[in-house]
């Protein structure tokens, strides 16, 4: 969503303790899914290269004069050579915390900001590292979601020694204005 309206928007910081609830609420949708889906498991659960915080609220975390409508958060898996990812699977849940306030459009009961939980398949081996392969993946812009994560930022949750880290646009990429911790 396209939400520009400030008054929608939540302009509190993000700081590292919730870059880990979001990683923390990716972990268990992702093993929920791999307990429900074993077949999913088998393919994909050995796989994992990481977990990254995309889209606006990527870009707030490095601007926060931006504003939060919803937290997207992408968990990407090396592609399995016998099946794609099922890439239009969205869970949505619930941040939790009511730090942020409520997305424009939330399911009922949610007491924080709307988080959508994603994943997809990048063509790399298992074990790349997942800067890189983000980065290949945004520079060759081959799908749509390619080229709408590549129009802002791409913060790392996971490997965790690497939380925090702004992985796109790279330092030396940065469009001016925009600035990366």
């Amino acid at each position: 969503m396209r939400n520009r309206n400030p008054d929608l928007l939540s302009f509190r910081p993000i700081c590292r303790d919730d870059l880990h609830r979001l990683l923390d609420l990716a972990k268990r949708d992702r093993d929920a899914f791999f307990a429900e889906h074993i077949e999913w498991a088998r393919l994909y659960a050995d796989r994992l290269l990481g977990t990254a915080l995309c889209q606006g609220a990527a870009l707030h975390y490095v601007r926060p004069d931006v504003g939060i409508n919803d937290f997207d958060v992408y968990t990407f898996y090396a592609a399995h050579p016998d099946r794609h990812w099922y890439a239009r699977r969205i869970k949505s849940v619930d941040f939790g915390d009511p730090k942020f306030g409520q997305s424009q459009i939330t399911k009922e009961g949610f007491k924080g900001r709307r988080v959508d939980l994603m994943g997809r398949e990048l063509n790399v081996l298992p074990g790349v590292d997942m800067a890189l392969a983000i980065h290949d993946y945004l520079s060759a812009g081959r799908t749509v979601t390619a080229r709408e994560l590549r129009q802002k930022v791409v913060v790392l949750l996971e490997p965790i020694d690497r939380l925090g880290t702004v992985v796109w646009p790279r330092e030396s990429e940065t469009p001016s204005g925009l600035q990366t911790h």
